[in-house]
């Protein structure tokens, strides 16, 4: 506006010094204009969901933005993701690439489309805020949100996990004795402290752990619809899949116990995406 004034005045008045002035300022706002579109050309932002999100829940994201210009770093990057979300970074040097985390909730379980980064900058002087839309065509997988239940009409349902002990050696229950090593035993059995105090080497002997398998159906736990049970499912394959194998019955599908953290994420998939197919 001041630039615009400034040429009207020099034209009115003639003034030789006025158009000096304009043609500076002009001349001043092409090469900030050109400095500042060149700052984020050549960027590149994503955003990498975590392995675990629930609806409603906000789950901790890592976006990046990948500076490909060979010479110039870039200044003041502003990134705007998912429900407005801003995150700043004050430099991407020059063919590298620029991390930090964001935190990003999502309302419903299923696959839901990352959406649109936009990527803008004041740079250099502020006067005017430059900008790129980049669509992400990746989605996340967000998960039932867990509620809180009991094990009531899902197999055992003892206080403590279904755990017992055998009679039998084995290698997973409590130790039960030290006895001398009679050659079958695995050599990470034998107890070495003991052995070296003795002229025989000693094993270490462990009873046989039994854990009752836990097989979830939702259709009877207790809630107000197919959402709240399927919440209630995915609560108990995060509470028991560390310490138990826990199966999954869906509908005419039936998922066979397991443990471990990638078994309790098939389960958690699957009642995510239950009923999206």
């Amino acid at each position: 506006m001041i630039t615009l004034l400034l040429g009207f005045a020099a034209v009115n008045t003639g003034n030789n010094l006025l158009f000096l002035v304009v043609a500076g300022l002009l001349a001043f706002m092409s090469v900030t204009g050109l400095a500042g579109m060149y700052n984020i050309k050549h960027l590149v932002p994503d955003l990498h969901p975590p392995d675990e999100m629930y609806a409603g829940m906000p789950a901790p994201f890592r976006l990046s933005v990948k500076n490909g210009k060979r010479y110039l770093p870039s200044f003041l990057i502003q990134l705007e993701c998912h429900a407005g979300t801003t995150l700043v970074f004050p430099v991407v040097t020059r063919n590298s690439v620029g991390y930090s985390t964001v935190l990003l909730s999502f309302p419903r379980r299923g696959r839901v489309p990352l959406g649109r980064i936009t990527i803008s900058s004041p740079y250099p002087v502020g006067f005017f805020t430059r900008y790129w839309s980049f669509e992400i065509s990746d989605s996340a997988l967000v998960f039932p949100c867990p509620i809180s239940t009991d094990l009531h009409g899902n197999g055992d349902d003892s206080p403590v996990s279904g755990t017992g002990i055998r009679p039998e050696r084995g290698l997973s229950g409590e130790l039960e004795r030290i006895y001398p090593y009679s050659g079958s035993e695995p050599l990470r059995m034998i107890h070495w402290k003991h052995s070296a105090r003795s002229h025989d080497l000693l094993v270490k002997g462990f009873g046989k752990s039994v854990v009752a398998p836990l097989v979830i159906d939702p259709t009877v736990l207790a809630g107000e619809g197919v959402e709240e049970q399927l919440s209630r499912a995915a609560w108990l394959v995060r509470c028991w899949t560390r310490e138990r194998p826990v199966g999954l019955l869906l509908g005419n599908r039936v998922y066979p116990p397991g443990i471990g953290k990638q078994h309790s994420l098939l389960l958690l998939k699957e009642l995510a995406l239950y009923g999206s197919d």
